[in-house]
């Protein structure tokens, strides 16, 4: 994020400000995870496939037990996804859909033939059901969550969060209605969120923040 806490423009167009090191960084946490979670809006955003290109991040993977690359997650309240993204043109990682009834019909055919569908009942995904769905049917202990702001900060508010990892960049984008780390919501969250530094470390005119969340 910038310097003055921004993650993106105000239109939520995509920005590349940061550097190599940090899209290095995103997939060193990435290949640390069991599955990595993305919500829809920003996975249309964003087109990406949620795979690790570096061999070396995919050969640590399977020394430590795992799978070569982590379930891709992707998280759909109204589950109106294109299953033309890339996301859904590569077969890196099984891919798994947590969204609800209201997917259309049509949404739920296409996206059959290249994911797996959790759907459940009412207008929005129970995030704590989900991470249970992970823990007992796929064996998942960790999960990276890559966005957006809106599903981070639902995850705050749930106190679902136990480690941050940030990226401070040499940029200032100012705008009220930029999003920051949790969104564009005028509002507090529920309750202040404490955190313990645990590493920081500077790379050119980057610094990498690790924080452990208290949790209440």
């Amino acid at each position: 994020m910038t310097a003055d806490g921004k993650i993106t423009t105000r239109d939520y167009s995509p920005v590349d400000f940061t550097s190599r090191e940090d899209k290095l960084h995103l997939l060193r946490q990435r290949a640390l995870a069991d599955a990595v979670l993305i919500g829809h809006s920003t996975l249309q955003k964003d087109n990406v496939r949620l795979g690790l290109p570096r061999g070396e991040l995919r050969d640590e993977r399977v020394a430590r037990g795992q799978t070569p690359s982590p379930l891709r997650v992707v998280l759909s309240n109204e589950g109106r996804i294109d299953p033309s993204l890339k996301l859904f043109q590569s077969e890196i990682a099984p891919i798994l859909i947590f969204s609800t009834t209201r997917m259309p019909r049509s949404s739920q055919k296409a996206l059959r033939e290249k994911a797996t569908l959790h759907l459940s009942e009412g207008d929005k995904v129970d995030l704590v059901w989900m991470l249970q769905q992970l823990r007992r049917e796929y064996k998942v202990r960790s999960v990276a969550c890559e966005g957006g702001a809106a599903l981070f900060r639902s995850m705050l508010e749930l106190d679902l969060v136990d480690q941050l990892n940030l990226t401070i960049a040499p940029y200032l984008f100012g705008g009220r209605d930029a999003p920051t780390l949790t969104g564009v919501s005028k509002d507090f969250l529920p309750a202040s969120v404490r955190c313990t530094l645990t590493d920081m470390r500077v790379v050119g005119d980057e610094c990498f923040l690790t924080y452990r969340v208290r949790h209440r």
